[in-house]
C-alpha cells in the first residue's frame, strides 16, 4: 500500500502480521506496530510537521 495514493514520493508500506515494513528493496525498515504508531505521532506532532519534500509529507496536517 502507499501512504498516499496521490503522492508519488511516498515509500511503500506493507503490514505483515505484527510488523510494518516501510521503504523499497535495498532500503527497508521493519517496525513493530507500536514503533510505527510512535513514528507517525512524532512526525505529526513536529511544530511545522514534516518538510514538504520529505517522504513523510503525506503526514502533513
Amino acid at each position: 500500500m502507499s501512504l498516499s495514493p496521490a503522492c508519488t514520493a511516498c515509500p511503500e508500506v506493507e503490514i505483515a502480521g505484527d510488523e510494518v515494513r516501510i521503504g523499497e528493496v535495498g532500503h527497508l525498515a521493519g517496525l513493530k506496530k507500536d514503533e510505527w504508531k510512535l513514528l507517525v505521532d512524532l512526525i505529526q506532532s513536529a511544530p511545522a510537521g514534516p518538510p514538504p519534500d520529505s517522504p513523510f509529507s503525506c503526514f502533513r496536517r
